[in-house]
């Protein structure tokens, strides 16, 4: 179980427990989640500290600190790697090749402001940039390559 903190559209915090990432997208997207306090449907991720507690002390700080990072850079770098990796995975919802025309129907206002992912070519990805729309480019593993 993954256990998420959420916020509605009221600002009410409170947390919710599912079987992934995935679940909670599937969730949301269906209109199954809602807020305790005041019943609102608007739900969103808020970010939250990841722990795996190995009997280790907790952490004496929160967030990124240069004391938590490997000294080895190229360790490091993975690490930081894999936690963008995480949060972009669990953070966006995958259009594939619909990104271009979707990310377009955002920024125009036709559809629901939400981080998205997916493909587009360099001709796209240059068309876009050069309408205004905020696009950039992250090298994700497949799924047949993710640990």
């Amino acid at each position: 179980m993954i256990v998420f903190d959420l916020r509605c559209h009221e600002g009410h915090r409170f947390e919710g427990w599912f079987a992934s990432a995935e679940e909670f997208e599937s969730q949301r997207a269906r209109g199954l989640l809602s807020c305790p306090s005041c019943g609102s449907d608007g739900i969103e991720r808020t970010p939250s500290a990841t722990r795996v507690n190995f009997g280790a002390s907790p952490p004496a700080g929160r967030g990124l600190e240069e004391a938590s990072l490997p000294a080895d850079p190229f360790a490091a770098a993975q690490l930081l790697y894999s936690r963008l990796v995480d949060e972009l995975l669990t953070r966006s919802e995958d259009v594939g090749s619909e990104f271009p025309k979707e990310a377009r129907r955002i920024h125009y206002g036709e559809a629901p402001a939400r981080s998205i992912r997916g493909q587009a070519s360099d001709e796209e990805h240059d068309a876009l940039r050069e309408e205004g729309i905020p696009v950039f480019r992250i090298p994700l593993p497949t799924r047949e390559r993710m640990n």
